[in-house]
């Protein structure tokens, strides 16, 4: 307990003084500490394929985990611990959670398979570990170094930084989002924030790609933000953003589902602009969509003179809505045939059926529709689920 409170101590020291690139260095002294031969952090990338050392400055390339198929990609999958015997010792990976949002996996080869008393103790120390690299990313490039796999566009280097954590779990509710392609997104983006009883979550798509849809991506995520913040409600939320696509980018639009759950009851509001109704999946079975679009997309709203209509619907126990951009529906594989509604219907109620977790759930998803297209994206496609346990 001493030791390993110590290695905490040298940890507890980088929160001052450190960049998320001096950790490996500090783990490395930290190991024998721990009874560990070696101790590793293994960050996700982008596209949630594969775990990568991080690295210290300088130092060489080590090697890489595949998510899929391997112990290290299993406590990531699963965000459970996963043990590997090696006769004289073992591996034993440890999930790496920021909240709900999945960072990578910590590994530590140790000389004998820790009791359980021990693995609670190297279960804070990663605990630790995550809240270091969140913290401390911003900080250099060490993280992003890590994490990319390809160079990223500069549209998708602004939407990214725009972006919260993929996943927020809070009183039993879960928002989990994927967006792809990872390094060129430009007119997809999502959004959510959990103010007292409400959850707030938001998808937008906007019209056209590249470097000019990221602006317009920019000023509608902003504009939704700056609403929400400002108490507004959904109709009043979808008018300012209207409001402002229209002074700043005249002909433009976006379309966007924007919605308001109430966690205690269930009570879910949204308004669709212009976009594809969510999948609502309750008891392993997809129920019939809601109505959609239920409003022009933002930016034509001046065409007509109506305002913007918000559909109720309340929650059971158990249900999950999945949000989706047209780039998941409208993925073609090599003949031309879309993935389309039922198949991603099919996809989501068989994942539910298993037990997937929602983060896992959009992985698997994102992953499914890249391999459909066969590793090239005509859209973007971004999704996110949203589940109520009540």
């Amino acid at each position: 307990m001493l030791a390993s409170m110590e290695a905490v101590r040298r940890l507890m020291d980088l929160r001052h003084h450190g960049r998320a690139e001096d950790l490996p260095r500090v783990l490395a002294s930290a190991a024998p500490l721990l009874d560990a031969r070696t101790a590793t952090v293994l960050l996700v990338d982008y596209g949630q394929v594969a775990l990568h050392p991080l690295r210290a400055s300088g130092a060489a390339r080590a090697t890489v985990r595949a998510v899929d198929g391997t112990p290290a990609g299993r406590a990531f999958t699963t965000a459970q611990p996963q043990w590997l015997d090696e006769g004289d010792g073992g591996v034993l990976w440890l999930p790496l959670l920021h909240g709900a949002e999945r960072l990578g996996v910590f590994e530590l080869r140790v000389k004998a398979r820790p009791p359980d008393s021990a693995r609670q103790d190297l279960e804070v120390i990663a605990a630790l570990v995550a809240e270091l690299i969140a913290s401390r990313r911003f900080y250099g490039d060490a993280v992003e170094h890590t994490r990319r796999r390809l160079p990223m566009q500069l549209a998708a280097e602004i939407i990214w930084n725009q972006l919260p954590p993929l996943t927020l779990t809070v009183d039993g509710t879960t928002v989990a989002a994927v967006l792809e392609p990872c390094y060129d997104v430009g007119g997809d983006a999502f959004d959510y924030a959990a103010n007292g009883d409400v959850l707030h979550v938001a998808l937008f798509d906007t019209v056209g790609h590249g470097i000019a849809a990221s602006a317009l991506t920019t000023l509608t995520l902003n504009t939704y933000r700056n609403a929400r913040r400002s108490g507004l409600s959904l109709t009043d939320t979808c008018r300012s953003i209207d409001k402002w696509i229209r002074a700043q980018y005249p002909g433009a639009f976006v379309t966007a589902l924007v919605a308001e759950l109430d966690m205690p009851t269930g009570r879910y509001r949204r308004i669709s602009a212009g976009h594809p109704a969510e999948l609502f999946v309750r008891g392993g079975r997809a129920l019939p969509p809601l109505p959609a679009p239920n409003a022009l997309p933002l930016g034509l709203g001046h065409m007509v003179a109506r305002p913007p209509r918000v559909i109720e619907e309340q929650l059971e126990p158990g249900d999950s809505l999945v949000l989706y951009t047209d780039g998941i529906t409208e993925a073609r594989d090599a003949s031309g045939t879309q993935f389309g509604v039922e198949r991603l219907s099919e996809f989501l109620v068989d994942a539910l059926r298993q037990g997937t977790p929602a983060a896992e759930t959009m992985r698997r998803l994102i992953r499914a529709i890249v391999s459909y297209e066969e590793g090239e994206l005509r859209d973007d496609a971004t999704a996110a689920m949203l589940r109520w346990r009540g």
